[in-house]
């Protein structure tokens, strides 16, 4: 405590630099959308659901017409989702951990990404529909 009141300034920078880099880092896994904005997105065909979580997840409880390609396997399969490039790739996972690398990497390859806020925990916590199998 009292390093942080003798060197307040320092502390202040590195506070800022810290929130700085959380955001830069989020943003490149493209903008975190609601689940409301997801919704109309995907109804209106504009958009494609990518779950990036593994298989068991997936079919444990997934988004009507989601496309499962678990986070490790991105690199090697994003090939699939050459016919939807002209749309909005969503990425989701259970709770936001891989979506922003995840993101980063689909937009790498060229694609317009955007993330789901909260991931499937907050899916189903509002008590979304989903698809098991």
């Amino acid at each position: 405590m009292v390093f942080i009141g003798d060197q307040w300034i320092l502390v202040s920078i590195v506070s800022v630099l810290a929130a700085a880099l959380i955001v830069v880092e989020g943003r490149k896994g493209g903008k975190a959308l609601s689940h409301h904005e997801i919704t109309r997105l995907v109804n209106s065909g504009d958009a494609v659901i990518v779950d990036v979580r593994e298989s068991k997840e997936f079919n444990a409880g997934h988004i009507v017409d989601a496309i499962n390609i678990p986070h490790v396997k991105l690199a090697d399969r994003a090939s699939e989702l050459e016919k939807h490039r002209a749309k909005t790739l969503i990425v989701v996972d259970k709770m936001g951990q891989h979506a922003g690398a995840s993101g980063k990497a689909l937009k790498d390859k060229g694609f317009i990404v955007t993330r789901m806020q909260g991931g499937m925990s907050e899916w189903q916590n509002q008590n979304l529909p989903v698809v098991k199998g």
